[in-house]
């Protein structure tokens, strides 16, 4: 949990939060392997964004300081699209620049966790890239199991990217179905 106390969770919405997910996004993007992509965002694709959470029911919830700036948010959206992967979802946290370490990445996955039981989903999925020993710590944390490593699936800053799997099981739905 965060230290401080002034900071709560809850959904983050297009019109109200687009920009300040857009910024955190983007500064991972130019400043970290956080995300393997080489051009920022735009509006149009945040746009875009929100609108496959909103079809697919996929939270987006964010950490709000006393003031209701966004210091973090995160999600999840299909592991893969095969009908069968249903109960699966891969999650992604993102904190602001300024506001890591003070325990809010975990106060979003701890949160996340809550939605997918309550969601009936069975398993979370983080892939992280093998040097960002910060989020590893974190789902060790909680919980999560190392899965896999996919070895120099990603080039990004002129090397090679790892990416690893971490995998946390969930005694939800109780009645598991097909189709």
């Amino acid at each position: 949990m965060t230290s401080d106390r002034s900071v709560t969770l809850g959904p983050c919405h297009f019109d109200a939060h687009a920009a300040a997910i857009l910024d955190i996004f983007n500064d991972a993007i130019q400043n970290s392997t956080a995300l393997y992509e080489y051009r920022p965002r735009t509006m149009q694709t945040m746009q875009a964004w929100f609108d496959a959470k909103h079809t697919g029911n996929h939270p987006v919830v964010g950490a709000f300081a006393a003031d209701g700036q966004l210091l973090g948010f995160a999600s999840w959206g299909p592991f893969r699209a095969f009908p069968a992967f249903k109960y699966t979802a891969e999650h992604s946290i993102y904190v602001r620049a300024d506001q890591r370490g003070r325990g809010l990445g975990e106060t979003l996955l701890r949160e996340l966790l809550r939605l997918a039981e309550e969601r009936g989903l069975h398993v979370l999925v983080g892939g992280i890239d093998m040097a960002n020993r910060g989020s590893i710590a974190l789902h060790e944390k909680l919980g999560f199991v190392h899965t896999g490593t996919l070895p120099q699936v990603g080039f990004k800053f002129g090397r090679w990217l790892d990416l690893g799997f971490w995998q946390k099981q969930l005694p939800t739905p109780a009645e598991p179905v097909d189709g």
